[in-house]
């Protein structure tokens, strides 16, 4: 398929600034691939789609405050460092970005906080990335909370804000347990301490996955072929208990439910020979657009993405591209709330 099939032109008022009060008062749009049906619901009617013994698995990732606003030494200029993965974790090694990119060299110290927290620049790695090493001598857990003090909430460009206190919280699953990523896995930011006890209640296994989502998720495509496109690489992590909940949700002919993209491409980089899901961890760059055959799951949780997105091209993928594409002309003349804060789509085979 081609980049362009994938263009439609979506006004920034459609783009969620902030999430609503309540994280299951957003409103979720399902669709029904086989009869093309489409309904308007809320998110916490989600429940009623599922049954005793289907499958739900979430990704209980946790961001961390990645964006650290510094000063440069000497000139004192205003430095912007964006955390992106810890390279070491002994010498305190980090792959960054930077900004403004032309007047970070390799050699510069750059200061954080009141002079706390000193970073030196030891690599040039993209036009604007960065290898930087912090000179921190305390404990590794004075370290983090260091980072967790001066960092601010990581929120995506697009929505075009200053990050506010509530975004501490509300740019964080309640579930969110594994430090590491730099932006939320935002189809689990709708779930609630409510809707996760009526699907147990309701016999739903509720079970996690780890995928650190790095930047690359907001990566822009800029080929047309898709097929030339590389994603960024992301470190993720199948535990044995999910992979036994889920092969025995499979045989038992139950549903599998994918909490996000996040979710689904973790699953699917983790598919034995015979169509089972395996334990596992690594890194995956799987991209995922029409035509894919999905092997593990029968129902994707996702919200309302941009135009061009590999976030877009997936659920395409998953729900058929004529569908997904009629559902987000819908979306906007509903006036569906786009994004990482915006409302929720609800995919069933």
């Amino acid at each position: 398929m081609k980049l362009s099939a994938f263009k439609f032109d979506l006004p920034s008022s459609f783009i969620a600034s902030h999430p609503t009060e309540n994280r299951d008062e957003s409103r979720l749009m399902v669709i029904h691939k086989k009869s093309g049906k489409i309904e308007h619901r809320t998110f916490k009617d989600i429940v009623e789609y599922f049954d005793d013994g289907d499958v739900m698995v979430i990704n209980d990732t946790k961001v961390f405050p990645a964006r650290l606003y510094g000063n440069k030494e000497k000139t004192g200029a205003k430095i912007e460092v964006f955390l992106l993965r810890e390279l070491n974790k002994e010498m305190k090694l980090w792959d960054v970005l930077v900004d403004p990119a032309r007047k970070i060299r390799v050699g510069n110290k750059l200061y954080f906080g009141e002079g706390e927290l000193v970073a030196e620049v030891i690599d040039n790695t993209t036009s604007r990335g960065r290898t930087i090493r912090f000179l921190f001598d305390g404990a590794e857990e004075d370290f983090y909370k260091m980072i967790d003090r001066l960092g601010e909430t990581p929120l995506p460009k697009n929505i075009n804000r200053e990050a506010e206190p509530e975004d501490r919280e509300r740019f964080q699953t309640i579930y969110a347990k594994n430090v590491g990523a730099v932006a939320a896995p935002t189809a689990g930011l709708h779930f609630t301490k409510q809707i996760m006890k009526r699907m147990e209640i309701q016999g739903v296994d509720v079970d996690p996955i780890t995928l650190h989502v790095g930047l690359g998720t907001f990566r822009p495509v800029d080929v047309e072929d898709l097929t030339k496109h590389k994603m960024d690489s992301e470190n993720y992590m199948v535990p044995e208990g999910t992979a036994n909940r889920v092969n025995e949700a499979l045989d038992n002919k139950k549903r599998v439910i994918s909490v996000g993209t996040t979710v689904m491409r973790t699953l699917e980089s983790s598919v034995s020979a015979n169509g089972r899901l395996k334990a596992n961890e690594g890194w995956t760059d799987k991209f995922i657009f029409p035509q894919y055959d999905f092997k593990i799951c029968s129902a994707l949780v996702t919200n309302f993405h941009l135009p061009e997105s590999t976030l877009l091209m997936m659920a395409s993928a998953f729900g058929g591209y004529d569908l997904v594409m009629e559902a987000y002309q819908i979306a906007m003349k509903e006036k569906y709330r786009f994004f990482t804060y915006g409302d929720a789509m609800l995919i069933l085979e």
